[in-house]
């Protein structure tokens, strides 16, 4: 089953129509079937020409196919069935989101949280196989993963090389390192951006040995190929005119909803691919994932499976491959290079200087309101906590959104305490209030304006594009935490909770040096600081 594309609005249908007739005209659907370089301006071409490999993966990755079942094969034959993925952005993004719709379990560790870590850890180490997956070989996060892991496995007497597997790029410093300890390397095509590499071995090796599959995957991707090199019926061509017409129209905020589809958590992976391709140059499509539409006029809902001004409906791989396709013509009608990230690595910048300049310049708060300490410009004056959350609201622009990134435990930083024989009331108001959609939505339903929410360091590798090479209109709140048992990282000189911290210190440098708004609590007792954030954020 190919992918289709249904446009549910009259306006939208017709922004679309014209579109993908200019784009005829200049025969982009040749020319991108061809890996014709030049399509995004002579500036981009260079960054271009080594980033189009993604096109022809539904074929070339069928070449890794029999090393994998090896692997896989191997894995069974050990009893190593809890697979851990340690992976940042395009490398974790894609095999959640295929594990997931093939309900195989997976561990994702795009965090460098010690509790999430630690938990990890500490779940069946003796059933365990690590994927270490970095494009660079030099990702601060999953080296840190890779160096916790070894040295677990060797003090429960495992030899490392029996229990990880790498997946790099050819000539990265992984690749070589792992070789020198004996692992076994899968290496990706060079050609093929981190963002664009779902159908890689970056996606595959992990999503197949947790038991999804992968074959499947190709051939889906694979039937939907040949309409991508058509002037009609083409799926990339329609949604990426869509996605570019709505954005130059001022329909910048692409709203991604699954409702019942069968494929899960598509939209995360979709708001890596667009906010990561289209942020730059002070333009680009905000992805809003996880939030109701608001009556702005600026906001575009896409549904997968569901109804939205554009529904896109098809089976996963072939999806990959559709919104690869039409996040690269989004680029040309935006006119931006869709293959680079060029304010990504200010962050990582900022971190390595924090890290090796000793103490971390923590700063003074401007209040404190019980377990939450207010760090931000232009606070001397404010009441409390839901006074700092009114005042964030009201930053925001006409054109803006409140972007909420919390340097937490992804999967328990909201969990709520619920006693021993407690109500079945008592308990549903815990899990609804353990759910981190409940902070963004009593922020979201006190403004018109969007607001997504990020797990950091996870949202660096994706939305962080966007917020400081986008549009200059976000506002930001970080959150961060103490961490009561912190994590050493092997042959480093810093623990995870360290680098967590400078993780966030480092970005928030990067946004106020832009001059957009950014305020940071920090839970000096995480249990009681979130229950006293969803407060305040009730009180405003």
């Amino acid at each position: 089953m190919a992918v289709s594309v249904t446009f549910n609005e009259e306006r939208l249908a017709g922004q679309a129509a014209e579109t993908v007739r200019a784009l005829v005209a200049d025969r982009v659907h040749e020319r991108l079937a061809a890996g014709d370089a030049t399509l995004w301006g002579e500036e981009a071409r260079a960054e271009a020409a080594v980033r189009l490999g993604w096109l022809n993966l539904p074929l070339t990755s069928r070449e890794l196919l029999p090393e994998i079942g090896i692997l896989v094969e191997r894995a069974r034959a050990q009893g190593l069935d809890h697979v851990v993925l340690a992976g940042m952005g395009g490398s974790s993004l894609a095999p959640e989101v295929i594990c997931a719709s093939a309900d195989v379990p997976l561990t994702v560790l795009d965090t460098t949280d010690p509790g999430q870590v630690r938990r990890a850890l500490n779940d069946r180490l003796e059933r365990t196989i690590v994927v270490v997956a970095s494009k660079s070989g030099g990702t601060v996060e999953t080296d840190s993963h890779r160096r916790v892991y070894e040295q677990a496995f060797r003090d429960a007497g495992i030899d490392p090389a029996e229990r990880i597997v790498v997946v790099t790029d050819p000539g990265s410093p992984l690749e070589q390192a792992a070789m020198d300890a004996g692992y076994p390397v899968i290496l990706a095509d060079p050609n093929v951006g981190g963002r664009y590499s779902a159908l890689s071995a970056f996606g595959l090796v992990p999503s197949a040995l947790a038991g999804a599959d992968v074959l499947k995957l190709l051939d889906d991707a694979d039937a939907v190929r040949p309409l991508l090199a058509q002037a009609e019926g083409n799926p990339g061509l329609e949604l990426g005119a869509a996605l570019g017409a709505a954005a130059l129209a001022g329909r910048d905020k692409l709203v991604l909803e699954d409702g019942m589809s069968e494929i899960n958590g598509l939209p995360d992976w979709i708001e890596q691919l667009v906010a990561e391709s289209t942020g730059k140059s002070g333009k680009g499509i905000l992805p809003v994932v996880g939030a109701d539409p608001n009556e702005t006029g600026d906001e575009l809902v896409a549904g997968i499976d569901s109804d939205g001004s554009v529904t896109v409906a098809g089976p996963l791989g072939a999806q990959f491959l559709v919104w690869e396709y039409a996040t690269a013509v989004a680029g040309r009608v935006l006119g931006i290079d869709p293959f680079n990230q060029p304010n990504v690595t200010e962050s990582k910048e900022n971190t390595s200087r924090l890290l090796a300049a000793g103490d971390l310049p923590l700063g003074t708060p401007a209040l404190v309101d019980g377990p939450v300490e207010v760090y931000g410009e232009g606070l001397a004056d404010a009441k409390d906590l839901s006074d700092v959350l009114t005042r964030l609201l009201q930053a925001i622009p006409d054109d803006g959104y409140l972007a909420v990134m919390a340097y937490l435990d992804r999967e328990a930083a909201f969990d709520a305490p619920v006693a021993e024989g407690a109500s079945f009331d008592a308990m549903t108001d815990a899990w609804s209030a353990a759910d981190p959609a409940t902070l963004r939505g009593l922020l979201a339903v006190r403004t018109e304006r969007p607001v997504t929410f990020g797990w950091g360091p996870r949202f660096l590798h994706s939305t962080g594009q966007y917020h400081k090479g986008g549009p200059q209109n976000g506002v930001f709140l970080q959150i961060t935490g103490e961490n009561p048992v912190d994590l050493e990282v092997p042959g480093r000189p810093y623990t995870l909770g360290r680098l967590q911290l400078a993780q966030a210190l480092g970005d928030q440098g990067a946004l106020t040096g832009r001059g957009r708004p950014t305020v940071r609590l920090h839970l000096s007792d995480r249990v009681a600081g979130v229950a006293r954030l969803l407060e305040a954020a009730r009180e405003v």
